[in-house]
């Protein structure tokens, strides 16, 4: 067992945020486990990150039953954790874990149908190790299962007792008013939505975060870094162990290519004179907008998520320097 104990002044060392209308105030930083948690890592480095995020105030972390590799490992890891060290803190606790990519062979092992969800999550939580997960997520849309279908099987799972809130990610805006609508019929409504979004990837900007802000839905966008490439850590090549490099990496070496690198060596030079690093100035940059409930992070290392918990510390920025960034980036 774990000599864990959690740093009594934790939460003096985080800011919290209102969820939509909810009752639930999200941590500005979030932690969230799609890589470096999987049977392929270093299991004490995955604990070590977790100790430190908590005592730094990050309540909340997040998984799907994806996540890995291999698929289900990051959800067994931490459980283990939780076991070992977190089981006297769990209802300090914000769990979420989600469901909608390709998990197992056949027809029922992907997207959005019922039998998917619920299976997918009975799942999650025998490999967590949990009775219930605080929030539940459709994954993605699925284009062939009526949406109906979809937010009927989360409302069941709030009702089963496997969830205590559900949300929905990477769904468009038209869709996630839908979605929105069916689940306040239901009486299970949409907590919060997870759509990519950063510097480089502003698709939410075009009419979702308004959406949320009318639904009072939250928003906890995830990538907040490009896969990394909102850091310096590819201005002088591809380390073999970015995520550019590495085979499991879901970024591709041809994204890191001129013309990204030439913005980020532009934002770089912004961010050095706001005394931040880039990532830094990334993460501030997305929790400008009061319609953004949490930052979701991942980190592979204690250095990197200090670094993005310094982001903190300058939230502010002048019109001049947003003006400055919107050149560069839009």
């Amino acid at each position: 067992m774990s000599n864990y104990t959690a740093n009594e002044s934790r939460y003096e060392a985080m800011s919290y945020r209102r969820c939509g209308k909810s009752g639930i105030l999200l941590p500005e930083l979030s932690l969230g486990l799609w890589h470096n948690f999987g049977h392929v890592d270093n299991y004490n480095l995955g604990k070590e990150i977790l100790h430190t995020a908590f005592d730094y105030g990050i309540t909340h972390f997040d998984l799907a039953n994806n996540y890995g590799p291999p698929a289900g490992s990051a959800e067994e890891n931490f459980g283990k954790i939780l076991k070992e060290s977190f089981s006297g803190y769990r209802d300090e606790l914000i769990i979420s874990t989600k469901a909608g990519w390709d998990m197992w062979p056949g027809p029922y092992g992907n997207f959005g149908s019922k039998k998917y969800l619920v299976a997918s999550l009975d799942q999650s939580l025998k490999r967590m190790g949990l009775e219930y997960v605080d929030i539940f997520y459709h994954h993605r849309p699925d284009p062939n299962t009526p949406i109906e279908e979809s937010m009927y099987a989360l409302d069941l799972i709030v009702k089963q007792g496997k969830a205590l809130y559900v949300g929905i990610s990477s769904y468009s805006a038209e869709e996630t008013l839908e979605a929105s609508k069916i689940l306040k019929d239901l009486g299970t409504p949409c907590l919060i939505h997870q759509p990519r979004y950063n510097m480089f990837d502003r698709w939410a900007e075009k009419g979702l975060l308004n959406v949320l802000e009318k639904e009072g839905i939250g928003c906890i966008p995830f990538s907040p870094l490009a896969q990394g490439l909102l850091s310096a850590k590819y201005l002088k090549g591809v380390p073999a162990s970015s995520r550019a490099g590495k085979a499991t990496g879901f970024l591709k070496v041809e994204e890191v290519n001129t013309t990204v690198l030439n913005k980020v060596h532009k934002l770089n030079t912004i961010a050095k004179n706001r005394g931040q690093s880039l990532p830094q100035m990334a993460i501030s940059w997305l929790l400008k907008d009061k319609r953004i409930t949490s930052v979701l992070i991942g980190v592979s290392s204690i250095k990197q998520l200090l670094d993005n918990i310094g982001a903190l510390n300058n939230k502010a920025f002048s019109s001049e320097e947003l003006k400055a960034i919107e050149n560069i980036i839009k």
